[in-house]
């Protein structure tokens, strides 16, 4: 009898699986979504509230005694576009993060469409990175609207020039500038622990909610634990610890020594449960 063997699996002619699901069609359809729309609105207006919470409320700071970032927010455009970031960077800023990360693959488990779009055949990695990578250029979106709507406004009502440090002094407009834009960068590599959680939790679930719910939990867990100073030198490894490190680029001296640590520690987090969701992923018996 004469022995059969196999050959290598057929590939269709012009069949590319770099190809597959590519980054603009992907991009397109979670703009579309009303989840990015909505929360694009939430970032869009809130320098306007609190743009009316101080006409309302006064000057800030202008009873307590006390200097600090936050009592500067009306000194000028610059000044209210860092106290925008430091109002939000503790929470808000977190859950676009979450949901852009935390809903991507789990919305379309949800959906029954997961399964259509790995027949197409779309490669399980390329899946993944298409929607990581949507997932990152959305948040850096919504962190970079939110200050610059935010210097637009404080512009609009406060006027342009220097950004006032509360130690005292000021930095130019065009340095004020840079170091927003370092800030800026700093907040989205401190939300990568956040975004690989959710990442993680959407290869793990069907359920979207579960997946931007749990990595918003597990966010706020680490920040309570780092309130807790009986952990001592442990807390130095939490991301939530160094997550407000970007406010010594508000100062006269620009100081690189707690955001290089914190960008370690973030980076490393964020490989890792990328990592793990490729990982997981590229196993997973999908049926939904």
């Amino acid at each position: 009898m004469s022995s059969v063997v196999a050959g290598p699996p057929q590939v269709a002619s012009g069949y590319r699986a770099g190809r597959t699901l590519p980054l603009r069609v992907e991009l397109v359809r979670q703009v579309k979504r009303r989840r990015t729309l909505v929360m694009g609105a939430i970032m869009f207006a809130l320098p306007f509230v609190l743009l009316i919470a101080f006409q309302i409320g006064g000057e800030p700071g202008q009873d307590n005694g006390r200097v600090n970032l936050m009592d500067s927010a009306t000194a000028s455009g610059a000044n209210f576009a860092a106290v925008n970031l430091f109002a939000s960077a503790g929470f808000l800023l977190v859950v676009p993060v979450a949901l852009f990360f935390g809903d991507t693959v789990a919305a379309e488990a949800s959906w029954s469409s997961l399964r259509y779009l790995l027949a197409a055949p779309v490669p399980r990695a390329r899946l993944l990175w298409s929607k990581l990578v949507v997932a990152l250029g959305l948040s850096l979106a919504a962190l970079v609207l939110l200050p610059v709507v935010a210097l637009a406004v404080g512009t609009a009502a406060y006027g342009w020039g220097p950004l006032q440090l509360p130690t005292g002094g000021s930095l130019p407009s065009g340095t004020a500038a840079q170091r927003l834009v370092i800030v800026v960068a700093y907040v989205l590599v401190s939300q990568l622990v956040t975004a690989g959680l959710a990442f993680w939790l959407s290869t793990r679930t069907d359920a979207p909610l579960g997946a931007v719910g749990g990595a918003v939990f597990l966010t706020i867990i680490g920040n309570v634990l780092d309130e807790v100073t009986a952990l001592g030198d442990w807390r130095d490894f939490l991301p939530a610890h160094w997550q407000y490190a970007w406010l010594d680029a508000v100062q006269p001296q620009l100081q690189w020594t707690d955001m290089i640590q914190g960008t370690a520690l973030s980076v490393t987090y964020a490989l890792v449960l990328f990592a793990l969701a490729f990982r997981g992923f590229a196993r997973k018996d999908v049926v939904s």
